[in-house]
């Protein structure tokens, strides 16, 4: 195939990133940082996606090992389940959870006698976050899982391991790679998620406006202040996807 072929594509992706890069000034990127605005929704930004990141691995590791080792229609289904967030527009994701947990929702009732109100509070940009980040994490842990060769376990076993010992000590860390590459893109996706937080969180300046609710505000009053904000956290996925190259390399290296 030629090679011309692929530059189209090249530089149709690289193109919206050189633009951003070329017209944000070094004065915008200090103003920003020092902007009402932007303190603000970094902090929440980092905090909700690091809890989120949290949750996303306690409870995305056994729904993995099970995926990694179920067959059958049940299983299919289950995996099915797992990776529709991904499909269907963040939007949706935002109504769907509406319906679920906001007052007239399947659970609001429930909730509001426990005292638990979850829409537009800090807790709800977690839980969007959670909805839209774990597929990347349980789609990457379990593709590593499957790779897992099954007599390593099955010698663990035989020398006396319980299954849960034989998954921390022999399945986990051959998996790794894959569960440190799946935990980075969640917590990527996580920190970037804009619709259903918009619509189950709201956009709350210091209470649930995360960077890109603050990139979408900034971009009705001032363009250069919404660069100078696009470029802080497209530097932020930007260094999460070159851990993702030069971490693995640094560990092989001798």
């Amino acid at each position: 195939m030629s090679a011309l072929l692929r530059w189209p594509l090249l530089a149709f992706l690289g193109l919206p990133v050189l633009a951003l890069l070329l017209t944000s000034t070094p004065g915008e990127l200090a103003a920003a940082w020092r902007h009402p605005l932007a303190g603000p929704a970094v902090v929440l930004s980092l905090r909700t996606s690091l809890v989120s990141l949290a949750l996303i691995v306690a409870t995305g590791l056994p729904v993995a090992w099970w995926l990694a080792r179920a067959r059958g229609p049940w299983a299919r289904a289950v995996e099915t389940l797992v990776e529709l967030p991904v499909v269907i527009p963040p939007a949706v994701v935002g109504v769907a959870l509406l319906q679920a947990y906001g007052r007239q929702g399947l659970l609001g009732d429930g909730l509001a006698r426990l005292g638990v109100q979850l829409p537009f509070t800090e807790a709800a940009v977690v839980v969007a976050q959670v909805m839209v980040a774990a597929p990347f994490f349980v789609q990457s842990a379990t593709a590593g899982l499957r790779g897992v060769d099954p007599d390593l376990l099955l010698v663990a076993r035989t020398l006396g391991a319980s299954p849960t010992r034989a998954f921390w000590r022999v399945a986990l860390p051959a998996a790794r790679p894959a569960v440190l590459a799946g935990a980075a893109l969640a917590w990527a996706r996580a920190l970037g998620e804009f619709g259903a937080t918009l619509l189950f969180a709201g956009n709350l300046s210091g209470r649930t406006q995360t960077m890109p609710l603050a990139i979408f505000s900034a971009l009705e009053v001032d363009l250069g202040l919404a660069r100078a904000l696009a470029l802080l956290l497209g530097g932020l996925a930007f260094a999460v996807l070159l851990g993702l190259r030069v971490l693995p390399a640094l560990r092989r290296a001798p």
